[in-house]
């Protein structure tokens, strides 16, 4: 077996390490949900009253909700290990470090993804915008990619903190500002379907940021344990 067969395959278990946990406790899942759906009733019942046209603010409200909920799930990942007093095993496990960073973003992902996928019938509901459209889809996958990237990184530096509830989206929501504004330009053309040009200079962006962090996450999360 190659390297890399291997290198997978412990990525892969990592990852299910987790899915396996949250299917027996959906803690994480339901919180995440429930959190997402609340907040776009709640933004729906505010813009009725004040804006003439839903597809104004559909695309703002779904990547600011989507931004907000992923703290909640990325919080859990590294601080669910710490609260299980597991973290200590994990890391003396015969693994690679960057196989934990890469198992972690694959199950946030997937818990991210699976959020987003319930989320969108719901601003469907509230907004009566439909945003099950190839182009809003991709670029959904692209910026979640990029927001896991750096919200695993950025849970595991925060995760021994006694204030990590209020540390992580300090330090992560700022760094999160290029996907948001790609995310929110990108949702709000394709819902517009004007000016579908600009479609693929959003995209560029996406993509460059993800490979950017995805990268200097790899390079740096090592060092995040070096004295551990």
């Amino acid at each position: 077996m190659t390297g890399l067969m291997v290198f997978l395959r412990k990525v892969w278990w990592i990852a299910w390490k987790d899915l396996r946990t949250e299917l027996r406790s959906r803690e994480i899942f339901t919180t995440m949900l429930a959190f997402s759906a609340l907040a776009v009733v709640v933004m729906g019942l505010a813009f009725d009253l004040r804006v003439p046209k839903s597809e104004m603010v559909a695309p703002g409200v779904l990547w600011v909700v989507v931004l907000f909920t992923g703290v909640l799930g990325l919080n859990r990942s590294f601080g669910a290990e710490v609260d299980r007093g597991s973290l200590s095993a994990l890391l003396l496990a015969p693994v690679d470090r960057s196989a934990i960073y890469f198992g972690k973003l694959l199950a946030n992902l997937v818990f991210i993804l699976v959020t987003e996928m319930l989320l969108l019938p719901v601003i469907l509901i509230i907004f009566d915008v439909n945003l099950f459209l190839p182009q809003i889809l991709l670029g959904l996958l692209l910026g979640t990619i990029g927001y896991v990237s750096v919200g695993t990184l950025f849970a595991a530096l925060s995760a021994s903190s006694r204030t990590r509830e209020s540390l992580l989206p300090v330090l992560l929501l700022p760094v999160m500002i290029p996907v948001f504004v790609a995310g929110v330009g990108l949702t709000a053309n394709v819902i517009d379907a004007r000016n579908l040009s600009s479609l693929g200079r959003w995209f560029s962006l996406l993509i460059a940021y993800d490979l950017i962090f995805i990268t200097l996450s790899f390079l740096l999360f090592d060092l995040i344990w070096e004295d551990g």
